[in-house]
């Protein structure tokens, strides 16, 4: 039996499905066999990513905005009636927010923590009810690299996905016992509209970047293998076990790549 077919009448939700890496993660969960949800701030995006999946997804298209209870609520409920559980939520959806932290005012800080940190825990809170009704179930949160390795420039961003790195350890062991597994995915940048944020990290270092649909394939291999994390493949992994085991070195290395002016 192909590993696909492992995949086959799961119902996911993915957030952030309008574009880029919730776009690619829709599809490959079609592909795979799955019914798919996505939600997004922005309708017609949504509408675009459900026309590009095949009739067998039976995709919904949900304009919400998950930063809000009330949208957050009206989503749950939809769901709640369109299916009766949720066998995968992909917090996927997220902001970057790049510049030395004297240029990051208060309301860059807060919409950082409310998209990336709150939103994705309040809504998996409010899904519990679906996961447990198809449990075994999964929640994948879509972290990044930088959330190991805090980079210059890129403080408040890192913070958020340290946090949410947090979150995923602390409930994949309270969830444990209701069978609902927690995967950490931590990609190293993509080709998305919001790696123009990393433009001057990319210019500096020659940081590799990676297409949205690899992404997505290396994330539902690790949901098919229950997978605790997922990390790219190369030298992120290493730097990743060299910034746990020796951060020194990691320190030396930020300083001779990264610019003196982050932007």
């Amino acid at each position: 039996m192909r590993r696909e077919a492992k995949l086959a009448a799961k119902r996911v939700l993915i957030t952030g499905g309008g574009s880029g890496i919730g776009r690619a993660l829709a599809r490959e969960a079609a592909r795979r066999g799955m019914e798919v949800a996505v939600c997004g701030r922005r309708r017609a995006a949504l509408e675009e990513t459900a026309r590009q999946l095949p009739a067998s997804a039976r995709p919904i298209a949900i304009a919400a905005d998950i930063t809000s209870a009330d949208d957050r609520a009206r989503l749950v409920a939809l769901l709640s009636e369109a299916w009766g559980r949720l066998d995968v939520l992909v917090n996927n959806a997220g902001v970057v927010e790049g510049g030395v932290i004297e240029h990051t005012d208060d309301a860059a800080l807060e919409a950082t923590f409310r998209t990336n940190v709150i939103a994705p825990i309040a809504l998996t809170r409010d899904c519990a009810p679906l996961l447990r009704a198809a449990a075994p179930a999964r929640v994948v949160n879509v972290g990044s690299v930088f959330g190991d390795i805090a980079y210059p420039g890129f403080a408040a961003y890192s913070a958020s996905k340290f946090a949410l790195r947090g979150f995923s350890s602390a409930l994949r062991r309270e969830w444990a016992p209701q069978g609902i597994g927690v995967t950490y995915v931590a990609p190293r940048a993509t080709l998305t509209d919001a790696a123009a944020a990393f433009d001057g990290l990319i210019a500096a270092t020659g940081m590799r970047l990676d297409a949205p649909d690899e992404v997505a394939a290396h994330v539902w291999q690790a949901v098919e293998r229950g997978r605790d994390t997922a990390y790219p493949a190369g030298p992120e992994r290493l730097f990743v076990l060299i910034q746990r085991l020796a951060p020194k070195l990691i320190d030396r290395a930020l300083a001779r790549s990264i610019p003196r002016t982050a932007s």
